[in-house]
């Protein structure tokens, strides 16, 4: 709701107003995205599609690879034309690019910029909104410990089945490559009765699977005494009437613990699937990385979770082209993905992040030729492992949470994340299906619909 805001004794007329937010990066900046665009739109502002419609254009950002970074600094200097064509435009620069330090940089090289906002904070824009446009949001953006209703943006009422939760803000464990303690700042985990609210907000607008999300989401609550756990937080979670599915990202095998395996066991709604990153295969590029385990660590890991919970699928990442890593190394982590034979490996080439340990005190020494030649041959080893283990799914009947129709076709995916593609004449947006599957390849799978809800259905005839 809007409403004007008193100056001098008279309200100030505001004209009704279009936003465009483009959003590049994790599932955090996704989470982001949706409640800056919910803030907006409870403010009387109206989503467009294109910027050159936008009165406030919103560019959240990521930095975590150069190539990221690289894409954000150009969708940025395309706006420039449009800020001078229209100088009331309002450009609001959000996320890891600014980050939580002084943006006195980002200002000199972006003086066409309005709004610089550090990730996962709605304030900056608020207040300017308020103080120079006359908006008057329904919350008090000036405290920290006041947040808006969470209710799902226009276009996605009715049609969003799941959404991401954030509820652990930044990360305090700083591994020598990444940014994102000193873009996002250190850990903090949100007060559980905030996120429980939000849960049976979204279930009461339909939502039936949410992602739980952390840099490290296993470590939640242990920076506020007396909180929950993430097993605790996941059972009460599990206790909400109408969701269905629950899942949790992004582990870390030192906090990954058998409580919490035991308590995914338990619970019917969370689902068999862990992201849990590796990063490497060997034991010396993991100490340079300061992930803080070993390999056979690691692999003991995956050992407890296959043990307790057989059809779990899990998901890994991977960064190939760590300074100083040697062919044999390297071999180290090709040893590691053929043995585990995980279901997912997220490949990344090394890129030096500015200010971080490896940037600072080491040489990015491993040529650009061979990381593209390491990616490639792990790429390759790691699309025929997933193909053999999704052809397992053939002729098996699966449960399916349908997404959108995308193509022609339902979208959705299984308990253990697997896409599945689905053709019917039937609605099938929001349904939990079943799907005898009937192709599969390393990447989605192809099935027939057997049942919506439990109850079996047969397509109309054509």
């Amino acid at each position: 709701m809007l409403f004007p805001r008193p100056d001098r004794g008279r309200g100030v007329i505001i004209l009704p107003m279009n936003y465009h937010i483009w959003t590049i990066g994790c599932q955090m900046n996704v989470a982001d995205s949706q409640r800056l665009a919910s803030a907006l739109e409870q403010m009387g502002l109206s989503a467009v599609d294109q910027p050159e419609a936008a009165d406030i254009i919103i560019l959240n950002t990521c930095v975590v690879r150069q190539s990221a970074e690289d894409r954000a600094v150009g969708r940025l200097s395309s706006l420039k034309p449009l800020k001078q064509h229209n100088p009331e435009l309002i450009i609001n620069l959000m996320g890891c690019m600014v980050g939580v330090r002084s943006h006195d940089e980002l200002e000199r090289r972006f003086p066409y910029v309005d709004v610089f906002s550090p990730p996962s904070d709605l304030r900056p824009l608020m207040s300017y909104l308020f103080h120079q446009r006359g908006f008057q949001p329904e919350w008090d953006f000036e405290d920290p410990g006041d947040h808006p209703a969470l209710l799902l943006p226009e276009r996605e009422r009715g049609s969003s089945v799941s959404a991401y939760i954030p509820i652990v803000l930044g990360c305090s464990h700083a591994c020598a490559y990444c940014i994102i303690p000193y873009r996002r700042g250190p850990e903090i985990s949100r007060p559980a009765a905030d996120i429980l609210e939000e849960v049976r907000s979204l279930a009461a607008q339909g939502i039936r699977e949410v992602t739980l999300l952390g840099q490290i989401v296993d470590r939640y609550g242990l920076d506020l005494p007396g909180e929950l756990s993430l097993s605790g937080l996941l059972r009460e979670v599990h206790a909400v009437e109408g969701i269905e599915r629950i899942r949790f990202l992004t582990s870390h095998p030192n906090w990954m613990s058998d409580e919490l395996l035991d308590t995914v066991a338990a619970l019917p709604k969370v689902c068999e699937h862990f992201e849990v990153p590796v990063q490497a295969g060997s034991n010396e590029v993991l100490e340079g990385m300061r992930r803080g385990y070993t390999s056979e660590e690691y692999r003991a890991l995956i050992g407890r979770i296959r043990q307790r919970i057989p059809a779990a699928s899990i998901a890994n990442d991977i960064i190939v082209g760590f300074p100083g890593e040697t062919d044999d190394q390297f071999h180290e982590t090709e040893a590691l993905i053929r043995d585990l034979r995980l279901d997912v490996v997220h490949l990344a080439r090394y890129s030096p992040r500015p200010g971080t340990l490896s940037e600072r005190k080491m040489e990015d020494n491993v040529p650009a030729a061979v990381k593209m030649q390491r990616f490639r041959i792990l790429e390759n080893i790691q699309a025929r492992i997933a193909a053999e283990i999704n052809a397992d799914y053939l002729d098996r009947s699966v449960e399916v949470l349908i997404e959108e129709r995308q193509r022609g076709r339902w979208k959705g995916r299984t308990r253990t994340n697997k896409l599945v593609f689905v053709e019917s004449e039937h609605n099938l947006n929001g349904k939990l299906i079943n799907a005898g599957i009937i192709h599969t390849s390393p990447w989605s799978m192809r099935g027939n619909l057997e049942s919506v809800e439990g109850i079996p259905v047969e397509e109309p005839a054509s």
